[in-house]
């Protein structure tokens, strides 16, 4: 054969090849659109037929999967496509979650998800083991089991209390709370877990230092985001582009995934921190509105991949398991949620409101029911395995079945339980609720007290981010980029420049703690040495204990920063040069580097404030004119004796006495824009009231002693 024959059929031959991958591609292209077409037409046709029955949409999505998937209809061929629009599904859920909770609300109710939240998953654990161990599974399954029916669903219980319209409710926000919280210890319970199944070992250690990674990733992202972010978003919102403002929320969006996911976080909980940071925005209204149709969209897309997973045969074997195990999850959950809230200081009806709610599991117990599956391959716990996952999405189904009605009965419900409960023990629950109230406004509330907890947490705050800073010099020095290499410095080198450069940016924050500990140390002194028992030594021993405040900070700090810089640190001489080097720095720069640190503060301030003033601008451009003449704005502070004092704005009856509305609440520094119901009055509160000509000395007559 000729050398012409010879290359003339090397060129048929490739051309047939790129022709077949054209058309593999094509074939791959129209089977991707085949399979999300019959996702959207299933999801659609059943949602409807689930909406005329009452049930929650969210079910529809799930009975949607499972018609189509592979063990009934099998309509569906390529589900990993559509498992990866899932996963944009839950990053579009928490990313809206984000923007409907904002992060002042997260602090109102952080008291009580913090003591609830723990609660309820240390109970479930142990009644998840126990069920385990009465099954006959080994002890890692069991334990397993409790960690997988511990965490309540957010994409579920969200889903449902938007359908239901009571996704704005006090009892709402607490739940929100409890969900961000239980989402977060999930992340470290996962931690653990992984250390279980991989090494029998509990994997306390790790265990402690991902619990730390986690806390700087959180404060650095709030942070940053609150100063860069809002300003970002204005900017963009400048060209009046909804096409230019969208990409950049998304870009925001997948970004800040992106990197939880890089650091070894879940993408979910980037996607609910950076939409809690563009909450915060003055166009987070406008930013909610623009992304929802995306979100439905993609959210749909999530829920149909879960029901895609479920085998109704498997369903059905395993009934007996399944309805046993969804009974301990919604009696466990609402009993523990319950009186988590109910510790944490709330009236019955709200923790009942609250536990009902949260009487579901989802996506968490998928994720750790997939990881024991993974990890664990020796014979009974891989046994286990196999057969708790069609259980685990059963107990899923069921209880989000009932999640709708548990809600709508939770006041029916405390009736029952109030009128059977024994008379002193609902008193002791009144007394005990009144104890927490006067706890939080009584010594604990005091001026010092105030002061101390405030620098306290600033303090911690300044440490996270600087504990941001280094170790993501740490992470730069490991990973060496490409636009890093281009320096073509020495391997000892590059980790010695990060780390100044780490340092010469936490300046800021280390003098500003440095300022704070001086500060607390005067307090300290003042509030501990008293001058009837000190007589004339009083200014010398004042001296002495904010000195000792001053050095034993000063000591913890330079610890800290140098366990953090671990893996950075230059030979011990050239450690001492720089230092020196810094410290000359700071101190020349003292006044510069103490008004950038203001100047931050400022920003973080303004952030709030323009949110406060957009809201009330969108609020008040919702109002018909007519009502706009007709409504008025008066304040009033709450005297001593007031009768007000004490109790909560519904218990009142303020509006329906009146007709005029409480819409804001000045308390010491904190201002509370449009309060619940559930919101408490206290004595000194300023109080802005809305109301006509005529009503609003009616209401001040009945606010007054």
């Amino acid at each position: 054969m000729s050398h012409a024959s010879v290359c003339s059929s090397l060129r048929l031959a490739n051309r047939s090849d790129s022709g077949m991958i054209r058309a593999d591609r094509a074939m791959h292209e129209v089977s991707f659109l085949q399979d999300l077409a019959v996702v959207m037409i299933a999801a659609g046709i059943v949602t409807v037929l689930f909406q005329r029955l009452k049930q929650p949409v969210v079910l529809g999505y799930i009975v949607a999967g499972i018609l189509i998937g592979p063990h009934l209809l099998e309509l569906i061929k390529g589900q990993d496509a559509i498992k990866s629009l899932a996963e944009l599904g839950m990053v579009f859920l928490m990313f809206s979650l984000g923007l409907e909770f904002n992060l002042r609300n997260l602090r109102r109710v952080a008291a009580t998800a913090l003591v609830a939240a723990p609660l309820a998953i240390l109970l479930m654990v142990f009644a998840g083991y126990q069920v385990g161990q009465l099954m006959g599974w080994t002890p890692v399954s069991s334990l397993f089991l409790g960690a997988i029916i511990s965490i309540a669903s957010t994409s579920v219980i969200v889903k449902v209390l938007r359908e239901m319209k009571r996704d704005r409710e006090p009892f709402a926000e607490l739940i929100y709370g409890i969900l961000i919280v239980e989402d977060l210890l999930g992340v470290v319970m996962i931690v653990l877990l992984t250390g279980i199944a991989s090494t029998g070992d509990l994997g306390v250690q790790s265990m402690l230092v991902s619990t730390g990674k986690l806390l700087v990733f959180l404060v650095s992202v709030l942070v940053v985001g609150l100063l860069v972010v809002p300003r970002l978003l204005n900017f963009v919102a400048r060209f009046e582009s909804n096409e230019r403002l969208l990409v950049a929320v998304l870009g925001l969006c997948f970004g800040t995934a992106l990197v939880a996911a890089k650091l070894g976080f879940s993408v979910a909980l980037g996607a609910f921190l950076v939409g809690a940071v563009m909450a915060e925005s003055a166009q987070s209204r406008r930013i909610e509105s623009l992304v929802e149709p995306v979100r439905d969209l993609f959210t749909a897309v999530f829920f149909v991949a879960i029901g895609l997973l479920v085998d109704p045969a498997l369903l059905w074997q395993h009934i007996v398991p399944i309805a046993g195990i969804s009974l301990v999850v919604m009696i466990g959950q609402i009993a523990g949620n319950t009186f988590g809230t109910v510790v944490a200081g709330h009236d019955f009806r709200t923790a009942m409101r609250v536990g009902t709610g949260l009487s579901q599991i989802g996506e968490f117990s998928f994720v750790i029911a997939t990881l024991g599956l993974t990890l664990i391959k020796t014979s009974p716990s891989h046994e286990n395995f196999k057969e708790m996952y069609p259980i685990v999405i059963g107990v899923a189904l069921m209880t989000t079945v009932f999640t709708p009605r548990w809600i709508r009965s939770a006041d029916r419900l405390t009736d029952a339980i109030l009128r059977g409960a024994p008379k002193p023990l609902v008193g002791y629950l009144a007394l005990y609720k009144d104890w927490v109230e006067r706890f939080k406004g009584g010594q604990w509330n005091s001026l010092a007290w105030k002061l101390s907890r405030k620098w306290l947490l600033q303090m911690a705050v300044n440490m996270a981010l600087v504990a941001g800073v280094i170790l993501g010099a740490a992470y730069l020095a490991r990973l060496e980029p490409a636009w890093l290499a281009k320096w073509k410095m020495t391997p000892d080198t590059l980790p010695t420049v990060l780390w100044v450069a780490a340092l010469v940016l936490s300046l800021p924050m280390l003098i500003a703690n440095l300022r704070k500990l001086q500060a607390l140390g005067m307090l300290i002194s003042e509030a501990t040495v008293r001058r009837k028992s000190a007589g004339q030594r009083t200014q010398a021993l004042r001296s002495v204990v904010a000195n000792v405040c001053l050095v034993a900070g000063t000591a913890g700090m330079i610890l800290c920063v140098l366990l953090l810089s671990s893996a950075l640190l230059p030979p011990l001489g050239v450690m001492l040069a720089l230092a020196v080097v810094l410290g000359v720095v700071a101190w020349l720069q003292w006044r510069f580097l103490v008004r950038v640190y203001a100047r931050a503060q400022i920003a973080l301030k303004e952030t709030f404030e323009a949110n406060e003033l957009g809201q009330a601008e969108a609020e008040a451009a919702d109002l018909p004119t007519g009502l706009l003449e007709a409504a008025h704005l008066d304040s009033l502070r709450l005297a001593k004796g007031s009768p007000a004092a004490g109790q909560r704005i519904g218990e009142l009856e303020l509006r329906t006495n009146t007709g005029v509305s409480i819409v804001g609440i000045e308390r010491d520094s904190e201002r509370i824009v449009n309060p619940g119901p559930e919101e408490t009055l206290h004595e000194d509160d300023l109080l802005l009231l809305l109301g006509q000509d005529d009503q609003l000395p009616k209401a001040k007559a009945e606010l007054t002693p």
